[in-house]
Parts: structure tokens; sequence; C-alpha cells
């Protein structure tokens, strides 16, 4: 072992090196494991063009940037309890072995990598993290909360709260809350009842006492300073654009309440004009506990201003399109979905990582009362190392005669409707329940793969209107391929590349696929695409509406299989070509600054 591992665990906290681990005794990397991932690393710099912007704009761009940085700190924290000390140790590291740890860290978000092997392990001396991370007590497993939860019914919603971290009700860290809680008045005032709760708690502690702690308490000072700085950059773009000042406000407020409503609505009706953000806590992917917690992230976004109004105009019809979805129950939707194309100026947090788009409000209630609002992140989706690598990908899959057939409008359109696909078809069991709560952690896999199958299904009506040459259509098909592909078995926790290897196996008993066992590459049968994708569709909102968690287990248990003289070989074969599995995103917007 080299010195790093030594000199990193005498500078870390002693509780880091003698908490009990959550799994065995974690492997510290030496220097070679490192620069074995880092050289699979590309890294892509997104510098767009700001010079169009208002000074008050500008002002706000700094002012927002400097949120993002907060909430950065908060998602790493909220990933793993040591995060941070860790960074602060790798920050301080000047020699060429330090760095090269500090560069894996960023791209990693922390101090859990994934391997090529697709393992995710630490690379420094801490304890692997629990399903539920740092948003539940270290030591917390699912058969406890899971019995607490059935001798306490009445706390289920506050324990599964989207944006609470839940804690033990021992006497250090009720004292905590409610001191912050003194600390700021208005997160008293905001959150009725919550003090009369701790303090009851505080009159009996007990670690075997489980309690909900809202975001805005258990990250006080970090909330109340992003509340300072959205409202100073509301100010600053006032005169320019008051509908992004409005948002602003509201969202600022938001993060005290820990409820998006207000913020959302603003968000989802407003007509921005040079600048979008994605703010606040709202995905649920890190939480493999309960799968109900949203982590922390920020994305600032200059607007395509013409291609976001033809985009617009492009997509009209969208009743037609829900009616003629495979299920009974079909909603009214909103005509006028508020859809954007942006370039991203800086991506913190959750949305880190080559987001090519998102589709937000998540929570039922709200999709249904406002909509919802689409954001394209063109300058990553049209970047042409990314297309390139997709390409490399393609061509080692397919038999020769399919290469041509993927094109950068891929890309492009199944991402699009992928969003809309969030947009359309149920959004709550036929019991009103959503469906996290019922389905848990498998409800994001199956809303990613219902969003994937909507952008496939509705292709041929899309075609039959014009939206599509034959050649985008065959296009968008092959892209719906591309994405089954996978380069390594998915772990179970991993929603999207478990709901990808399913449409592949899917795919390959349906017909639309098929392997040459020779050339080990696959064929595809177009003329069965849209009945294979509808039949897959039915199943996947028949499960989504009954809320039967059971039926969704046999689901993805049915068509997760992993054969390696199949799967193996075709996921050899693409690891074969790429030159990169990993990227690391920078900003120009960040160059001089804290990352």
């Amino acid at each position: 072992m080299k010195s790093l591992p030594l000199l990193l665990l005498a500078a870390l906290s002693p509780a880091l090196v003698s908490a009990a681990p959550a799994a065995p005794v974690p492997h510290v990397w030496s220097d070679a494991q490192v620069q074995e991932i880092l050289a699979k690393t590309q890294t892509t710099r997104l510098a767009p063009d700001l010079s169009h912007l208002t000074a008050g704009e500008r002002v706000a761009v700094a002012k927002l940037l400097e949120v993002g940085r907060i909430f950065q700190d908060l998602y790493e924290q909220q990933r793993h309890r040591n995060a941070l000390q860790v960074r602060a140790v790798l920050a301080r590291r000047s020699d060429a072995e330090g760095r090269r740890l500090d560069t894996l860290y960023r791209l990693s978000q922390g101090p859990i990598a994934v391997t090529l092997d697709n393992k995710r392990v630490p690379f420094v001396a801490v304890d692997a993290p629990p399903p539920g991370k740092n948003v539940y007590p270290w030591d917390l497993s699912k058969e406890e909360l899971e019995r607490y939860l059935a001798a306490h019914p009445a706390e289920r919603a506050s324990l599964a709260h989207l944006r609470s971290v839940v804690r033990r009700g021992d006497a250090a860290s009720v004292k905590r809350d409610l001191q912050k809680l003194r600390q700021y008045p208005v997160l008293d005032t905001l959150h009725p009842g919550l003090r009369t709760r701790l303090e009851a708690l505080a009159k009996q502690p007990s670690r075997t006492t489980l309690y909900a702690a809202p975001y805005s308490l258990a990250y006080a000072d970090e909330t109340i300073r992003a509340y300072g700085l959205l409202n100073e950059a509301a100010a600053a773009v006032e005169g320019d654009d008051w509908e992004f000042a409005k948002y602003l406000r509201n969202r600022a407020r938001d993060l005290l309440a820990d409820d998006y409503e207000s913020g959302d609505a603003a968000w989802i009706a407003g007509r921005f004009k040079h600048l979008n953000a994605q703010i606040g806590a709202y995905e649920t992917y890190d939480d493999e506990l309960l799968g109900t917690r949203a982590f922390y992230g920020l994305s600032l976004l200059a607007t395509r201003t013409e291609e976001s109004a033809a985009l617009r105009k492009a997509m009209q019809g969208m009743q037609a399109l829900e009616d003629s979805l495979p299920y009974d129950h079909h909603k009214k939707v909103i005509e006028d979905i508020p859809v954007g194309v942006y370039d991203v100026v800086a991506d913190f947090g959750q949305t880190r990582g080559g987001n090519t788009a998102t589709n937000l409000p998540n929570e039922a209630y709200l999709a249904k009362r406002y909509g919802s609002t689409i954001l394209l992140r063109a300058n990553i989706m049209r970047d042409p190392n990314i297309f390139a690598g997709s390409g490399d990908v393609w061509a080692a899959a397919v038999k020769p005669e399919f290469a041509r057939d993927l094109t950068s409008d891929a890309s492009f359109y199944r991402t699009l409707w992928h969003e809309v696909g969030h947009y359309l078809g149920p959004d709550v069991t036929v019991g009103g329940v959503p469906f996290d709560v019922a389905l848990g952690p498998d409800a994001s896999l199956l809303e990613e793969m219902k969003a994937d199958l909507v952008s496939l299904f509705v292709g041929k009506e899309l075609r039959r209107r014009g939206y599509y040459s034959e050649a985008q259509l065959r296009s968008l098909y092959a892209g719906g391929v591309l994405r089954t592909l996978q380069n390594n078995k998915p772990r179970r926790e991993q929603p999207y590349n478990m709901m990808q290897l399913m449409q592949w196996n899917w795919f390959l008993e349906h017909g639309v696929l098929s392997f040459d066992a020779g050339s080990g590459k696959l064929g595809i049968d177009y003329s069965k695409y849209h009945d294979a994708v509808r039949d897959l569709l039915k199943e996947v909102f028949a499960i989504q509406e009954s809320g039967d968690r059971a039926r969704a287990e046999a689901f993805v248990t049915r068509w997760s299989k992993w054969d390696e003289g199949l799967h193996g070989r075709v996921a050899a074969a693409i690891r074969a070509q790429q030159k990169y599995r990993f990227r690391l995103f920078e900003y120009s917007a960040l160059d001089g600054g804290p990352r």
C-alpha cells in the first residue's frame, strides 16, 4: 500500500475510521487502480456563449452558481457521511497522485467509485454506504425501518417524506434540531407542529424512536444561505425578466417550507427570457432504502430562444397521443407543454453527470394541477464526442447492414419524447396512491421504462402526421435499441440500467432483436417493433396502476436475466471498442472558483 491511504487515514477524524462498517472492511485503492478509471474517463467542457446576457442576468448567474455550490456540498453529504471530510483532505494534496484522487472524487461526487466491472466501492478508507445513504441513520436497516413503520403507521407519511431526513430520537439529535429551530424562527413558523413534536421527544429521548427532520431544518444553515442568494438573484434580474425573478423568490420560500408547489407553478407557467434553472431536491434515485427521498441538484441553463419557439410549435396534439396509449384510464393533458432547448451553464449535485433532459415536477398532484416543464440540454445532446461514442457502441453491437440506422437525430428525439412520456400515461395507481409510495424503489425503474416506451410507441403516429420522416423514425427506433444495450451486467439497484436490460430481453423474445452466435452481432426486425413496444407498455401500465410491489418484483426478475453467452458477449464487444467509459464535466462558468 502506498503512502496516500495512510496519510488519508491519519487526516480523517477518528469517527471516520472507527465507525462500525455497513459492509465488509472497505478496500483502499492503489494509484494504479485510480489511473485505470481515469484512463477511461473523457472530460467534456461546457462553455456556452453568455455574451447576450444583461448586467442583471450576469449578477443572477453568479448568485445561482453560489447556490449550486451549496447544493453540491449537500448532495455529497447526503450520499456519504464522510464525503466532505474526504474532499477537504484530497483538496490539500498538491502531488500528482493526490490530484488524481481528487479528480476521481469529482468524477464520483464522493468517495465511492464505480469500477470497470460496474461495482460501487470506496476508493479511500471509508465505510461503504448503506442503501439509505446519509438521509437515514447510518445503521438503520430496512427490516428495522419496516418494523417501526408497522408499529407506528401514523408516522409513515412523515418518515417517507420526499424532503426530510430520518433521525433517531436520541438526546443529541433532538437537541440539535431544537436549537436550529430556535435559531431560525422562520422554520418554526413554516413547519407548524414540529417544535411540539421535538419537545415531546426531548422529554423521552430514545435511539429506537425514529422521526423526520425536514431538509430545511436538517440543513438549516445551508438552506438559509441559499434562500438569501436566490432572493439576491431575483432582485438582480427583476428589471430584465420579472417572471424569472418571481420563480426565484417562490423557490427561495419553497426551500424553507420543503413544499415546492409555489415555485413549481411559477416555473411551469413562466415564460422566461435568457435563463432557466432547475433548483432543489427532486430525484429519488439515490435512495435505495425506501426510494422516496429526493437529493439536491441545481442546473443553470441558457435558453436557445429560436429553437425553443420552433419546438413548442411542432409539439401539438398531446391529447390525441395520450388517448392512443394502451391503457383505459386516460387523463386530460395540457396541450401546450412548456418545453425548451438550452445550453448547460453549470450543473451541481444530482443533475451533474451528462443529463440530457429534465421533466419535472415528479409529484403527481403537481403535474396534474400545473403540467410539467421539459428542459432539453442541447450542448450535451449534440456534443460530437458524446455522439461519436454512441456510434461506436452501435457499430460494435449490430450487424453491418444496420450500422447507418443510428443518426444524431435519434438522441434528440428519443430524449425529447422520453420526457414527454413522463407526462403521458398514468401517474397514480387506480386507488390514487403515488407510485413511489405504492411501489417503493421500483417506482423509478418502471417510470423510466414507461417513458422510454412511450417515446417509441408514439413514433408511428408522429410519422403519420409528418413530424418524422421515414429515416428519422428508423433512427428513433435504432436509438431505442441502443438504449437497451449494456456494457456490464447491471446491479439490481440501478433503475436505468435494469429497465434497459429488461427491454433488451423483451425485444429478443418478441423478435425485434435476434442474436447471431457466429458473429456475436444483433439483427433488427423493424416490422415487429411497434407491436412489441405496445405490449410491453401495457404490462408496465398495468403494474403501475395496480401498485402491487410483489407483481413489480416478479416482473423485474422475469425480464432482467443475464446470459453471458449473449448479453455478456455483446457487452464484451462494446467494452472492447469503448475508449471511454466515464465522463467528467467541467464548466467555464466555474473557472477560478470551487467546482
